[in-house]
């Protein structure tokens, strides 16, 4: 397993004022010699020398933008990371490519996957990363870029299969019920896969989230449903309260005495004006509740 070794570099503008100054010194140094005629042929094999010599020289500058390390090699073989912006110089030799390690996103495609439950969703998520080794993602994986994206799709439907699109319990997760934690969970995942690849995963968020259109209406009209007999339910928890409560008092106060007959109908009759949906007609009883 290939890891990230930093290494410095020289500074290059120390060789960019000397190789120069070495390449004309020697130049006017065979000028004068060949005026004064004083031209041999190991003055000529020297100065041929330092040409090449500077050359090669010249050939290791090279320059390093800000989070843009360069990555360098020698006949294949990884010799180190240079991160220190600026111009620097190395082993003229040295192959130096260029990796980003600044910060960046991407969103998923909409992606089409069945929750727990089977039904059919789409769902999709922005996924926020930065490459920290980059030996790791230059060596270790073909694409590093193409990689990211492709496992991040891959961990978004895996983490999808595993919860429903709502709850229907109340301790039940789901994908729209608990999305902070559905969020951490994913980078968590996102972040496992992408280890070997030299990136580390800032934050996930899931960016799209609703149901196949072929199931959309139904699934519409069952979150009303489940919504009505919720409303219908508290309405009738109130309801029993309130009906409590007014016996109670009529009790206590002693305004009318009610045997179980007429218990029952009050409360049948409350029950019918605070549950009902509609305004209540009130219909006037001019005989006996006993006849």
């Amino acid at each position: 397993m290939i890891r990230e070794k930093s290494i410095r570099g020289s500074s290059g503008l120390l060789h960019l004022c000397v190789w120069p100054l070495v390449l004309v010194g020697s130049t006017a140094w065979l000028v004068f010699a060949a005026i004064a005629h004083a031209v041999t042929g190991w003055g000529v094999a020297a100065y041929v020398l330092t040409v090449l010599v500077a050359v090669l020289a010249l050939v290791g500058l090279f320059t390093v933008d800000p989070n843009e390390p360069k990555v360098l090699q020698l006949f294949g073989a990884y010799r180190g990371t240079v991160y220190i912006p600026g111009l620097r110089w190395a082993n003229p030799f040295y192959s130096k490519k260029k990796i980003s390690v600044r910060t960046r996103n991407f969103e998923t495609g909409k992606l089409k996957v069945n929750d727990s439950a089977g039904n059919p969703i789409e769902i999709a998520a922005v996924v926020v990363w930065k490459v920290v080794d980059t030996a790791e993602a230059m060596f270790n994986v073909d694409d590093f870029k193409d990689y990211v994206q492709v496992q991040s799709e891959a961990a978004v439907r895996n983490m999808a299969t595993g919860y429903p699109y709502d709850a229907h319990q109340a301790d039940e997760k789901s994908l729209v019920g608990n999305t902070a934690e559905i969020s951490s969970q994913l980078c968590e995942e996102v972040q496992e896969r992408l280890e070997k690849a030299g990136v580390e995963v800032i934050e996930t968020r899931v960016s799209h989230l609703a149901y196949s259109p072929e199931i959309a209406a139904a699934m519409l009209q069952r979150q009303q449903a489940s919504a009505v007999v919720a409303a219908r339910s508290k309405i009738v928890e109130g309801a029993v309260g309130m009906v409590e409560h007014a016996l109670e008092m009529l009790n206590e106060r002693k305004v009318v005495e009610l045997d179980d007959e007429k218990r029952a109908a009050m409360v049948s009759n409350l029950l019918v004006v605070l549950c009902s949906d509609r305004h209540t007609q009130p219909v006037i009883n001019t005989g006996s509740l006993y006849q």
